[in-house]
């Protein structure tokens, strides 16, 4: 992997402009594994009697909001990730202006506790929620804190997480911000993630600059369309660049 890191380093001190697609590799490093999963999924059927695609909807959230808190609290907000090494070396590559920005599909912001700062978010946040009714905001904390189903205090309408549930479309705003990054950028790093992911194939697409990097821990046909692919954990390479 020596020769792979060596080319990887010269390709970003290279680069003018590049941008880190993050996939769900990037929280598995910190130990939470995606509810799609299929054993992570098994489990959940398991114990809440249906399947995360049909529990993690709005029309679930909608008609069964308490059996969707008690699914969201316990399997979301219960098992929120702390900052994997991956994290950590990409704010520090920010910091030194080898990456200009950080596009991820993950829900926990792992990236902005950190250190990033110049982040998309795709799939939104689990410490943003918002009352849909009247508007207002609650921390991550009050959405914890309280028990059961969390209302609004100021019209007792279930607070919603302002994070895109399964079937539901990215806010355009965001979708059209992605592409543009990814459209200025010189190099692309695909992290935790292959061209084919079911959130970033559409994205990738979009990419007209000199190299594609990919780097997650198995091997996949698709990797035959990049420029460099290293096949190992995200955070075991970045952390050999010396940032």
């Amino acid at each position: 992997m020596e020769k792979e890191i060596s080319r990887l380093k010269e390709i970003l001190a290279k680069s003018n402009y590049t941008v880190a697609l993050c996939g769900s590799g990037m929280t598995e490093e910190s130990g939470f594994v995606g509810i799609k999963k299929p054993e992570r999924a098994y489990e959940i059927e398991q114990v809440y009697g249906a399947s995360p695609e049909e529990i993690f909807t709005g029309a679930y959230y909608n008609t069964r909001p308490i059996q969707f808190f008690r699914f969201y609290k316990k399997e979301m907000l219960d098992r929120i990730p702390e900052p994997g090494p991956s994290s950590y070396v990409l704010a520090a590559m920010e910091r030194a202006g080898h990456l200009q920005c950080i596009i991820t599909s993950n829900i926990f912001e792992q990236e902005q506790r950190a250190g990033c700062e110049n982040v998309i978010n795709l799939h939104g946040s689990v410490f943003s929620n918002r009352c849909p009714h009247c508007g207002q905001y609650y921390s991550v904390e009050e959405m914890k804190a309280g028990k059961g189903t969390p209302h609004c205090r100021s019209c007792n309408s279930v607070v919603r997480p302002l994070v895109s549930l399964f079937g539901e479309m990215i806010d355009s705003r965001v979708m059209t911000r992605t592409t543009e990054e990814i459209e200025k950028a010189e190099v692309l790093l695909l992290l935790g993630t292959t061209m084919q992911s079911e959130v970033f194939s559409n994205y990738v697409r979009y990419f007209n600059g000199k190299e594609l990097v990919i780097i997650h821990k198995d091997a996949h046909y698709s990797d035959k369309g990049a420029d460099l692919v290293i096949v190992e954990e995200p955070g075991k390479v970045l952390g050999q660049l010396g940032y």
